[in-house]
């Protein structure tokens, strides 16, 4: 089926294989209470398979629904891998959803068992439960947290339960595993909901498998044994999950998931990943940090920063050309380095040989300096339906700005309204009981409709230019990519959010969110004494405000430009609804949520960047 050397034709077979091959190495672990909690390739595969005869216990079968619901931790892995290997379907639920929601996905998948990993998640499950009647069993991984009710038990009595049956029958959850084959459904993974219902994509091992193959015939390679990773992206998320984890099993490295991302950047320093599977979010995050760090030095320190940072960026360039770098500049280079550079590789551990920065648009001067301290960003594009990764650039291959080219045994080609479509063997099987979506998501002639607007140049390199329905037309009929415009605010360490609104509109106006450390920094410089969320009102900052909206505007073509913008005084976040798990705007929810402030922009009697 594969153009790769491997014979493995699911991830249950790559699962064995690799339980075998590497036995007492460390194969995951999880940093807990400031403590990590370890499992080797062997302890790994007999808590899957001790978990997968207790689900067999319960009645779980071949093609039936288990979910999850619970932050990144071993026992999420077991459950996972104890589901796959009965030939049953794992349905991965964000933490961050709320009750309703879950009882979508729940009643929608037919979940028969649930795992959930605290209180806190059986407390809002236990509030749907009678609502689902297909649901007959809620395990919680945390034992202190189970209640006494019939469809309630502790992940280690599920454990005991595997265990009993396993002495009974000791070959049976290999057999059960062996017996899977690549057009079985592996999971469900409920699109996160920009816009609409979530929807159950259906993905197969043959999916999965397909996305491995191809991961592993890139040269030069991604992945090795000898790697090392330090996820902090939720396994819910089908990056994580297939191009982070199932990938990594192929490989056999070992992943050490941080306790959180908060504790991220310590635990990185702890346990200096190779490689770093982020979203540009947390690239922008850290390159903002770094600038208002920068800020708060002397001005000889700020210009040497300055002047290392253009030295690094002509570096960058020329790598990125494949051009010969000169001796003077190469020299300048290793000073800019100790310098400056080093501490950027030294905060993320110091080995880091590449990192992502996939999932939507980042600034190409943030890749730059990250590639300036020798560490290439790799951007790649993919969603939900492809498994992930469609396009991928690669260590030797790339353009900054352009999201690579197709991956192995994938065929990318652009529609004659600029649509992305996608064909190869890692494209989902389609909406689970939804016929007419999946219908409606494929062209007449078998490709995917990705919803995303692109172009390929010259050398075959595709850049996305927006989404198709997030597109915005003024009402002078000017067609306007607000994530381009957004890029380019974004670069920008005083904001954490900037939204482009205008929508039959005659002009752009911005929804926008104040990083407040810069905002004290930048006031103090101007001799501003107010603080705190009183500042976001003071007229002397909004001064300031309005000088870097007018520098960025600079940048942009007339029609282009923001003429009015009103500050929030809450950041977007999963909690408030502005954000999906996998830190993506919700535009639909901030246009209706912030209705009032929008149409505020557009009172004929406003003030042109009016707050």
């Amino acid at each position: 089926m594969f153009k790769g050397v491997t014979m493995e034709k699911t991830i249950n077979d790559v699962f064995v294989s690799r339980a075998k091959r590497y036995k007492q190495r460390v194969a995951v672990e999880k940093k807990r209470g400031g403590t990590w909690q370890k499992a080797t390739w062997s302890t790994y595969y007999e808590r899957a398979r001790e978990t997968g005869m207790g689900l067999y216990s319960l009645g779980l079968r071949k093609g039936q629904m288990a979910a999850i619901l619970s932050e990144n931790r071993l026992e999420w892995l077991y459950a996972d891998m104890g589901i796959l290997g009965l030939g049953a379907v794992s349905v991965p639920i964000y933490t961050t959803l709320v009750a309703e929601e879950i009882k979508h996905i729940l009643h929608n998948s037919g979940a028969r068992v649930l795992f959930v990993e605290n209180v806190l998640q059986l407390t809002k499950v236990l509030t749907i439960a009678g609502e689902v009647p297909e649901l007959e069993k809620i395990v919680v991984f945390d034992a202190a947290d189970t209640v006494a009710r019939d469809d309630v038990m502790s992940f280690n009595a599920l454990l005991a339960l595997g265990q009993q049956q396993l002495e009974k029958q000791p070959e049976q959850f290999a057999t059960l595993a062996a017996a899977v084959v690549p057009d079985d459904l592996a999971t469900l993974v409920y699109t996160s909901g920009t816009t609409g219902v979530p929807k159950g994509a259906m993905i197969t091992h043959k999916n999965i498998m397909a996305v491995i193959d191809s991961l592993d015939r890139i040269t030069p390679k991604f992945g090795f044994e000898s790697d090392q990773t330090v996820p902090f992206l939720p396994l819910s998320h089908v990056f994580e999950r297939i191009a982070g984890h199932f990938y990594g099993m192929y490989v056999g490295l070992t992943a050490s998931y941080a306790e959180s991302l908060d504790t991220f950047a310590n635990d990185v320093k702890e346990k200096r990943p190779t490689m770093v599977l982020a979203v540009p979010r947390v690239c922008e995050k850290v390159y903002q940090r770094i600038l208002a760090q920068v800020q708060e030095q002397p001005p000889w320190k700020q210009n040497m920063f300055h002047w290392g940072y253009g030295i690094g960026l002509k570096i960058s360039a020329l790598r990125e050309k494949k051009q010969a770098i000169p001796l003077l500049l190469g020299l300048k280079y290793k000073l800019a380095y100790a310098l400056i550079f080093k501490k950027l590789a030294m905060a993320l551990g110091g080995r880091v040989r590449w990192m992502t920065a996939s999932g939507a648009p980042t600034s190409r001067d943030i890749i730059l300096f990250f590639n300036a301290s020798g560490i290439t960003v790799i951007e790649g594009y993919g969603m939900t339906e492809t498994c992930a990764p469609a396009t991928m650039s690669n260590l030797s291959d790339y353009k900054i700005g352009t999201v690579g080219k197709p991956i192995p045994g994938v065929q990318v080609k652009i529609a004659e309204d600029g649509e992305i479509l996608v064909k190869g063997d890692n494209v989902f099987a389609g909406y689970w009981k939804m016929p007419k979506e999946t219908r409606n998501s494929f062209t007449a002639d078998g490709w995917l409709m990705s919803g995303d607007i692109g172009r390929f140049d010259a050398d075959g390199f595709l850049t996305i230019t927006d989404r198709k329905k997030d597109l915005i037309i003024t009402s002078g009929g000017k067609n306007v990519a607000p994530q381009k415009i957004e890029g380019i605010f974004m670069f920008d360490p005083l904001f954490t959010h900037f939204i482009v609104v205008g929508e039959r509109k005659k002009f752009l106006s911005a929804l926008i969110t104040i990083q407040m450390t810069q905002a004290h920094l930048l006031a103090e410089q101007k001799g501003i004494a107010t603080r705190g969320e009183a500042l976001l009102d003071d007229p002397e900052f909004l001064k300031i405000v309005d000088e870097h909206v007018a520098e960025k505007n600079k940048k942009l073509a007339r029609y282009e430009t923001i003429k009015k913008y009103h500050i929030l005084k809450n950041e977007f976040s999963q909690a408030g609804g502005e954000l999906t798990p996998s830190l993506k705007l919700k535009r639909n929810v901030i246009y209706k949520k912030y209705e009032k402030e929008i149409q505020r922009m557009y009172a004929e009697n406003s003030e042109p960047l009016s707050h």
